[in-house]
């Protein structure tokens, strides 16, 4: 092969390289569940705090009650002597595969019971990070499946002369945490079905004044 030649190809490739679109995650909710469990093993293993720092995304919120920066929050704190445990039992998944929410239950080691809600994202190399964490007490578990369920989001785009839902931008799982100066907060997460979003989590935490 002459020098030519082979510069010739060498830039073909590249050009064929920067041609590729983005690269897409396999929407699969076990692979949230994958991290939920490694998440809760972390939490035994090394301490419920520690486990939340280092699996964070580094625009993470959580709610303290007050709506706070889960970075700055959890920077030098202590961890609990009986950390939380909990299980996941619905998982939803962006058309592709970068956003995650995931619900379930928890208890701790006093018998106290409620319920969580993560929202997850990848990272740039395509690990899931927490970006939400929000949850309550009850009085008694939500009912829960005796088995996982995983749901994913459409993929169709809207309507022609709508703006299009996916490629490029996938809003195809969105979600919202609103809190209030009472303590109070409202977390959502709303899922696209190829015509309209779907509303699958809805949690209300009442503040001080309620």
């Amino acid at each position: 092969m002459t020098a030519r030649r082979a510069v010739l190809l060498a830039g073909a490739l590249l050009a064929l390289t920067a041609a590729r679109p983005p690269m897409r995650h396999q929407p699969d909710p076990s692979s949230v569940f994958a991290a939920e469990i490694a998440f809760n093993r972390l939490v035994r293993d090394k301490g419920q705090w520690t486990a939340f720092r280092e699996t964070a995304a580094d625009d993470a919120i959580m709610f303290v009650p007050e709506r706070v920066l889960a970075k700055q929050w959890l920077k030098g704190r202590a961890d609990p002597a009986q950390p939380v445990s909990w299980t996941p039992s619905t998982i939803y998944v962006s058309c592709d595969g970068n956003m995650a929410a995931s619900t379930g239950n928890w208890t701790r080691a006093d018998g106290a019971v409620g319920y969580f809600t993560t929202i997850w994202r990848r990272d740039k190399k395509g690990a899931w990070k927490w970006v939400v964490d929000h949850g309550d007490t009850l009085a008694q578990p939500r009912k829960a499946s005796e088995f996982l369920i995983g749901k994913v989001a459409s993929c169709k785009p809207r309507p022609e002369g709508e703006a299009a839902l996916v490629p490029p931008v996938d809003d195809s799982l969105i979600w919202s945490a609103d809190a209030a100066p009472d303590g109070g907060r409202h977390v959502t997460v709303r899922m696209w079905n190829g015509s309209a979003y779907n509303m699958v989590i809805d949690d209300r935490v009442a503040g001080d004044g309620a």
